[in-house]
């Protein structure tokens, strides 16, 4: 089959494409294909004439959302309309990322793919559209938290830190699943080859804070945990424009429903993460 991939040179696109073989990878990046510019769009794909799409574009810096709305919402929502229109022409099968921002995070225990979308953020509100623009016949993958070895993401971050004399203080009043590139990507090949049609939340097991998290990091890393303490969000300074929710814990339950073996608990992937970055 041939596969068109948008984003493949992002954090999760750089782990997907290598599993796409022996199929045909189609991988335009920004300059090929503007995924905002619906003539771009059409033209790309009916040239292409590809039978699956898989978007990994997304504009993801959630703080930046804020400020740069139109932007935010025609990356992550109008842009997926484009394709789930082109997708309706040349007979192919979309299958997009959202995310866990599409929650306000209320809500005692973990959110299934039934739950009712509450978005509180630009960034979450923008990915909640691009959800509807994508259709009821394509794959949406919710995930969480992503990490890996490829991109800008928070275990990078946290490595970095340690390498630094300064305080390390993340937040304990967030909770969520940390979620690992190499272990999505395998899921969301599977799921786009499989034509599976609906929402699937797609997650490393093992819910933290980002308190919690920090400390597994150092302690994957062989560094003092104890060096990271615990703060609340209302305490960080300076004050980050977009709101997050408090619970952002996603539950799989159409993976498990579709008969998917659960991922692996998220200490795994990052211990592997962090042996191949050292």
């Amino acid at each position: 089959m041939r596969i068109l991939v948008t984003g493949a040179g992002g954090q999760l696109g750089t782990d997907l494409v290598p599993l796409l073989r022996p199929h045909e990878a189609v991988t335009p990046d920004r300059r090929e294909l503007d995924i905002t510019d619906r003539d771009s769009v059409l033209g790309t794909l009916q040239d292409s004439k590809p039978d699956i799409v898989i978007n990994c574009a997304a504009m993801t810096r959630v703080d930046d959302c804020e400020t740069q709305v139109d932007r935010a919402f025609a990356v992550n929502s109008l842009a997926v309309g484009n394709l789930a229109e082109g997708c309706r022409l040349v007979g192919a099968h979309l299958t997009t990322i959202s995310t866990d921002h599409v929650f306000d995070g209320k809500k005692i225990g973990a959110y299934n793919e039934r739950d009712p979308l509450s978005p509180i953020s630009v960034y979450g509100r923008s990915k909640a559209s691009g959800e509807k623009q994508a259709g009821s016949d394509a794959t949406i993958v919710r995930t969480s938290w992503l990490c890996g070895e490829f991109g800008t993401n928070m275990v990078k971050t946290i490595l970095g830190l340690l390498g630094e004399d300064a305080p390390l203080r993340f937040v304990d009043d967030q909770v969520g699943h940390p979620t690992f590139t190499a272990d999505l990507a395998p899921v969301v090949c599977e799921l786009a080859l499989q034509r599976r049609a609906g929402i699937f939340h797609v997650t490393n097991q093992g819910a933290v804070t980002w308190f919690e998290f920090a400390r597994a990091v150092a302690t994957a890393a062989g560094a003092d945990p104890l060096r990271v303490t615990a703060c609340a969000t209302a305490d960080l300074r300076p004050v980050r424009p977009a709101p997050r929710p408090a619970n952002s814990v996603l539950d799989n339950a159409a993976l498990r429903l579709a008969g998917f073996a659960q991922t692996r608990h998220f200490r795994e992937p990052l211990a592997e993460l962090i042996c191949r970055l050292r």
